[in-house]
Parts: structure tokens; C-alpha cells; sequence
């Protein structure tokens, strides 16, 4: 005979969980509201009418129309002038006397300011002469002349004077010159005419009325089918929670991209950081480690 799990009956409102079962814990977790999305059409441009003026169209006609008849005038034709040039001699040419001033050179020469003399020096050595009177050793040497540079200006060509010639100077002059004296001419003028421009009409100005049909968009909403509530749910405990179920869970929830830290089979606050996010993303209970949870995870126990 199979025994059956014990089974405890408790209100949802009352503080145990309804249709308990052995061997389970339960806690009371936030289930979030649910939507539905409502597509919903929307009225963006009431129907109007738009109206199109046409115009009152004219037909143009030409006419050439008499101005002026022909005639016969005299006419005084000018003088006709050109510009012409001319050299004009303003200054002779002439001759100037230029200076040419002498030029120097500068030589340098030796000049002596001391001449050679010798003396007596004190010294010690094979040829010297002891004073008798003192007991010194004193030297007769040559004391060489003393010689200085001096610098002074040598002239190399005198000065002199050399003729220069300066040409003659001419200016540009312009003069006007007629070429063409005045005269007097018969001239015919042709007779003139003017286009004249009529305008008809051909037809009366009417107007088109274009009917635009309403303008809609569907936009989508979210509706809220029920509100978040407390509820007992299924969940992991001590009792029922070992290390290899919380690695899985780690593992999964790693795989859909979350960061629940070290795969170490401990529930710490990066894992529970990393559920509390994916259960809000899959709108699913928060608050504890259900078993839907972990149903959506694809983790059994």
C-alpha cells in the first residue's frame, strides 16, 4: 500500500499555506501584475476636403500697329579724331665733369720705441761676478728693443676728374588730330511699328474639391489583466536546498546572461542580486527562490 504525502488545508488569506505537502517549504512572495497588449486604433487627421482653385485661362493675340512713318532727316556727321604721339625734346644732350677722389691704401710698419740695451740681473751660475760688497751673484744680459705696429694710409691713385656724357631728354606727348572733317548727310528713317499684345479669355475660373479620407495609426497599450499580490509559493530552503541545486541555478542563470559571482553553491548577494533581476524580467514572483523560478530556469531539484 503507497502512502500518500500528508496534505495541510489553509486559506490563501490566512497565515499557512493552502494545500501544503510534506517535505516542501513556502514562503509569501510579490506576484506582479499581468498585462495583455491592446491594439488600439487612434485618430490622427479628421477627414477634410482640399480645394483646388483653377484659374481663369486668356488667350493672347499679336497685332503689329503703325508708331512712326517713315522719314528723311539731315544729319550732321562729326569731325573724327585720333590720338596720336610724338617725341618732344625737353633737355639737349651734355657733358659734366665727374671727381673721381683718390684712393688709399693701408700700410703697416715697424717702429722701434725702445732701443736694445744690456743690464745686471741677480742669478746663479758658471759665468756670473760676485759683488764684493754684497756677496751677490749677479748677470749682465741683453735686453732686447722694443718694436710697435703702426698703420698709416698710402695714397695709390690721386684724384682726378672724368667726363660724362648725359643724353638728351624727351617726353611722350599725346595730341588729338582730326582725321575726318565734319560733314552733313541725308538719312533715311525706316518707319516704326509696335506688337500689341490682346488678351481673350477662354475659359472662366472654376474650382476642384478633393475629398481626404481620415488619417488613423494603431498604437498598442498595455492593459493590466490583474494586480500584483501576495501569495504562497513553493520555495527553496534549507531543507530542501543542497550546494549541487544552487550551482545549476548559478549555471543557468549565468547562461541567460546575468551575473550571479562564483559558481560555488552558495546563495550570497551577488546570486541573489542576479535572481531578484531575472524574475523581474520574466515577471515572475519576487522576493524568494520559488520553484516557478526555477522551472523557468530549467532546474529540478
Amino acid at each position: 500500500m503507497t502512502k500518500q504525502p500528508a496534505m495541510a488545508s489553509a486559506d490563501s488569506g490566512s497565515l499557512l499555506p493552502p494545500d501544503a505537502v510534506a517535505g516542501h517549504c513556502y514562503a509569501r512572495v510579490l506576484t506582479p501584475a499581468t498585462y495583455q497588449s491592446v491594439q488600439k486604433k487612434v485618430l490622427v487627421n479628421e477627414p477634410t476636403e482640399r480645394v483646388e482653385v483653377i484659374p481663369a485661362r486668356y488667350e493672347w493675340t499679336e497685332q503689329r500697329v503703325l508708331v512712326k512713318e517713315e522719314s528723311v532727316e539731315a544729319k550732321l556727321i562729326p569731325a573724327r579724331h585720333e590720338w596720336k604721339t610724338e617725341e618732344v625734346l625737353v633737355r639737349e644732350a651734355s657733358e659734366e665733369l665727374v671727381e673721381i677722389p683718390a684712393t688709399y691704401k693701408t700700410v703697416s710698419e715697424q717702429v722701434m720705441i725702445k732701443p736694445a740695451y744690456t743690464t745686471w740681473k741677480k742669478g746663479r751660475g758658471p759665468i756670473e761676478r760676485i759683488d764684493n760688497s754684497t756677496g751677490e751673484i749677479m748677470c749682465l744680459v741683453d735686453v732686447p728693443a722694443q718694436y710697435k705696429t703702426v698703420s698709416r694710409q698710402v695714397e695709390v691713385t690721386p684724384a682726378r676728374t672724368s667726363k660724362r656724357v648725359i643724353p638728351a631728354q624727351y617726353n611722350t606727348v599725346k595730341r588729338l588730330v582730326m582725321v575726318e572733317e565734319p560733314r552733313m548727310a541725308t538719312v533715311t528713317v525706316p518707319a516704326e511699328y509696335k506688337v500689341v499684345k490682346v488678351k481673350k479669355l477662354a475659359s472662366q475660373a472654376a474650382e476642384k474639391r478633393y475629398a481626404i479620407p481620415a488619417v488613423y495609426s494603431t498604437i498598442t497599450e498595455q492593459s493590466k489583466v490583474s494586480d500584483s499580490r501576495m501569495e504562497w509559493r513553493s520555495i527553496l530552503c534549507e531543507t530542501n536546498t543542497t550546494p549541487g541545486v544552487v550551482k545549476r541555478i548559478q549555471a543557468a542563470l549565468k547562461q541567460k546572461g546575468y551575473k550571479p559571482g562564483q559558481i560555488d553553491g552558495v546563495i550570497g548577494h551577488e546570486t541573489l542580486s542576479a535572481l531578484k533581476m531575472y524574475q523581474r524580467d520574466s515577471r515572475l514572483a519576487e522576493g524568494q527562490l520559488t520553484i516557478k523560478t526555477m522551472e523557468s530556469l530549467g532546474v529540478s531539484l
